[in-house]
C-alpha cells in the first residue's frame, strides 16, 4: 500500500496495478469525478482525460461518422463531436423539437399555467381526504381502461385497500368508470383536453406519446403540493402491497427509485429506469426535477418517448443538484417487469 502513488503513477508490467478496496483506493481523494464505461454496443471505444481546461462534470461522445445529419459509425471518418442520442447505425434519438410540438406543447403549458393555483387548490382538497401522505398514482384514458378495470379486480380479488390510490382520468368515460370502481380520482377537462381517448395501436405512435402528458402533470402535481407517490401503470397487477417495501425504515434513503428497465439503448443511458413503475419523495430536488419534466415535454412528442426524456433529466439533475437516484437490480423478485415478463 505505501508503494501506492508510485504505482499508480509508472506502472511496471512486472509488477501489476494491485488490486484494492474501494475505501484505500479513495482515501486520499478530496473529491472524485465518476465516468460509467460499459460498452453495450461493443464499440472501440477510448477515454480521453484532459488537463488544462476548466472542469467538467459532462462527458463528450465522439464518433466516426460522417458531417450528414445521419450516417453510420465508420472507421473511415474522423472522430466528430456527437450526441450521446446517435446510435452507431446512424439514427439521431435526440434531436431538437420541431415548431409544431413546440406550438403544441406552449398551449398545454398555457392552459395548465392559467389555471394552475385554481387546480392544485381542487387537488389539495381530493389528497387531504385520502387516508395516507403517500399516494399511488395512476392515469389512464378510455382506450386503456380495461387495464385499468383488471388492475382493480385483481386486487380487490388479493385484499387489497384501494383507498390511497388517485386515478387521473382523461376523459369523462374513464372518470365515470373509475369512480363506479370505487377509485379516487381527479378530472380535470381542460388540462386533460389534448391527450387522446383511443387506445395507442404500437409503442411510440402519435397516440401513444399524446397520452404520455397526462402521466407528466399527474406526478408533478401531486409531488409538487408535498405527497410521496408511486406512479404505476395501469398494465400491473399486485401480489403484495408495494408501498410496505418503500415504507420499510431499513430501505436505502434516495430521491426516486426505479425498476431497471433492462433496454440498454443508447437513449435510455445511464440509468434505463422504468417509468411505468417508481417511487418518488416529495422535495426541493424532485419537485424541481418534475418541473422540467413538465416544461420540457414538447420532446416527448418529438423523441417517441416519456422514458428518454425522464431518464436524461434524471442524469442531468444528478449532476447539477445531487438527485439521489436508485435503480434496483434486472433481477429483483419484488418488483418483475416487461423484463421478465417477455422471456
Amino acid at each position: 500500500i505505501s508503494e501506492l502513488p508510485r504505482a499508480a503513477r509508472y506502472e511496471d508490467p512486472t509488477k501489476p496495478l494491485p488490486k484494492l478496496s474501494a475505501e484505500t483506493a479513495t482515501e486520499n481523494c478530496d473529491t472524485m469525478n465518476v465516468v460509467l464505461i460499459d460498452n453495450p454496443g461493443g464499440t472501440n471505444q477510448c477515454f480521453a482525460l484532459v488537463g488544462g481546461q476548466y472542469q467538467s462534470y459532462h462527458v463528450q461522445r465522439w464518433m466516426r461518422r460522417p458531417d450528414s445529419s445521419y450516417g453510420k459509425m465508420d472507421h473511415k471518418y474522423p472522430l466528430k463531436l456527437t450526441s450521446n442520442g446517435w446510435t452507431t447505425g446512424g439514427r439521431q434519438e435526440f434531436p431538437p423539437p420541431k415548431v409544431r410540438h413546440v406550438k403544441e406543447h406552449q398551449e398545454k403549458l398555457r392552459t395548465y399555467l392559467n389555471d394552475v393555483d385554481n387546480i392544485k387548490k381542487r387537488l389539495l382538497e381530493v389528497l387531504k381526504k385520502m387516508p395516507t401522505k403517500t399516494v399511488v398514482v395512476m392515469t389512464c384514458n378510455h382506450g386503456q381502461s380495461e387495464l385499468l378495470m383488471n388492475f382493480a379486480c385483481s386486487a380487490r380479488a388479493r385484499g387489497f385497500d384501494l383507498k390511497n390510490i388517485l386515478v387521473f382520468p382523461t376523459d369523462k368515460e374513464t372518470k365515470e368508470l373509475a369512480d363506479g370502481m370505487g377509485f379516487t380520482t381527479f378530472y380535470e377537462e381542460t388540462m386533460m383536453a389534448k391527450v387522446p381517448k383511443q387506445e395507442a395501436h404500437v409503442y411510440g405512435d402519435p397516440i401513444f406519446t399524446g397520452a404520455m402528458y397526462a402521466k407528466v402533470i399527474s406526478v408533478q402535481l401531486v409531488n409538487e403540493l408535498g405527497y410521496d407517490l408511486l406512479f404505476q401503470d395501469v398494465d400491473i397487477v399486485w401480489y403484495k402491497n408495494p408501498l410496505d417495501y418503500f415504507h420499510d425504515k431499513s430501505l436505502p434513503e434516495f430521491d426516486v427509485y426505479f425498476q431497471d428497465d433492462g433496454s440498454r439503448q443508447e437513449r435510455y443511458a445511464p440509468y434505463s429506469a422504468n417509468s411505468g413503475f417508481y417511487y418518488v419523495r416529495s422535495n426541493d430536488l424532485t419537485k424541481h426535477l418534475f418541473r422540467h419534466m413538465l416544461y420540457q415535454a414538447d420532446l416527448i412528442e418529438t423523441w417517441d418517448s416519456h422514458q428518454a426524456l425522464l431518464v436524461a433529466l434524471l442524469g442531468e439533475h444528478n449532476s447539477l443538484m445531487g438527485l439521489r437516484v436508485k435503480i434496483f437490480p434486472k433481477e429483483m423478485e419484488e418488483f418483475p417487469g416487461g423484463l421478465q415478463y417477455h422471456r
